[in-house]
């Protein structure tokens, strides 16, 4: 094949300029390699995040943001100089209001450095629906490296995969250690479902997980959050290293006192020794001027903090206590409407909450 483009005009072949032939790309589908973050083996669709059988327990909405894949991610090695991505979406919708699409659509890929620290390396931009193919990075020097490419936050795929130049292999990351094999389950809202970090490796999830080198569960429902009581009944069927339930922005004072109790005493049933963290909302960027968000912040913080001290003083071990006015800080600036935090509302949600599980998982089994 030649290397250069032709037209013909007028019977006359016109070379208009050299290029240079497109590389063949040899694709791996990421079930291969091992898919974090799905705390449930038996689903309907492989990139679910409930089990096939609680189609028929939790509410419609629930049931329809469980197939968004957010939280998963695929570690994978390779020493590609050049790394694609294809994936296929479920929705046609590929951004939200507050939203961009690399957050809601898009996947985002990390490399470890020569220090072995996770950085950001390149996202894959979603432009259409169902199916996007892009080159996310080209012309790295040659090395044998690991990767992690985290998927959508508030979309669902039916199928992803990463290309490299043929001839080039990609094989599975080597396993985690026994001591970080265990997951940081979250349970939560809009939140922890991701809303609105401009790409999945943005959330707070996310950036947790980074840091103490462990899977993350996301079981964060966008508007469904509640603590109802099947939830809680399929957290138990998962053994986390630690359970964090930040449901209160999707609740009220009187959600809170009715629900909370009975969530976390079913929950100790089955997981008697799994510690488990409350979590308050955050502050409303504007609740210091606007009376009804401030009263609702507090209404949910006074209700945990009784739910919270009237489970320990009936002796439920292993419960702690993250309060929800500095998450995001006091300065307006972490958020995209007020209630989502943006990137800086994430990292910030993810320095709280280190002060909290930094412990807890360095004493986990």
């Amino acid at each position: 094949m030649s290397l250069f483009s032709r037209v013909v005009v007028f019977g006359l072949a016109v070379v208009l300029a050299p290029r240079l032939l497109a590389q063949e790309v040899a694709w791996t589908d990421i079930r291969g390699l091992g898919v974090e973050g799905r705390g449930f083996e038996k689903t309907k669709s492989f990139f679910d995040r409930l089990p096939a059988a609680s189609e028929k327990l939790v509410r419609p909405p629930v049931w329809s943001l469980s197939q968004d894949s957010a939280g998963m991610c695929v570690r994978f090695v390779t020493s590609a100089t050049t790394l694609h991505a294809r994936w296929t979406l479920r929705r046609q919708r590929l951004a939200l209001p507050h939203m961009p699409a690399t957050g809601v659509s898009g996947v985002d890929l990390y490399v470890r450095d020569e220090k072995r620290r996770w950085r950001w390396l390149a996202c894959g931009f979603p432009t259409k629906s169902p199916t996007n193919s892009v080159r996310l990075v080209g012309g790295i020097p040659r090395g044998r490296r690991e990767y992690m490419l985290y998927l959508p936050l508030y979309n669902g795929v039916t199928s992803v995969e990463i290309g490299v130049p043929a001839g080039q292999s990609i094989d599975k990351a080597p396993p985690r250690p026994a001591s970080h094999s265990k997951s940081i389950l979250f349970y939560g809202t809009s939140i922890t479902q991701g809303a609105c970090a401009s790409r999945p490796g943005m959330t707070h999830l996310a950036i947790l997980g980074r840091r103490y080198e462990r899977p993350v569960i996301n079981l964060g429902f966008s508007g469904n959050g509640r603590m109802e009581i099947e939830l809680a009944d399929l957290l138990a069927e998962l053994d986390p290293a630690v359970y964090v339930l930040d449901c209160l922005p999707n609740m009220n004072a009187q959600a809170v006192a009715a629900r909370v109790e009975p969530f976390v005493r079913r929950l100790r049933k089955t997981r008697p020794t799994t510690p488990i963290v409350l979590v308050e909302d955050r502050s409303y960027a504007d609740s210091f001027l606007v009376t009804g968000k401030r009263k609702r912040n507090e209404g949910n913080w006074r209700a945990l903090t009784i739910a919270y001290q009237k489970l320990k003083q009936d002796g439920v071990v292993g419960l702690h206590y993250l309060p929800g006015a500095n998450l995001l800080g006091d300065d307006g600036e972490a958020t995209v409407d007020s209630s989502h935090p943006n990137d800086l509302g994430f990292m910030r949600q993810a320095e709280a909450l280190s002060k909290v599980l930094g412990p807890l998982l360095k004493t986990a089994k």
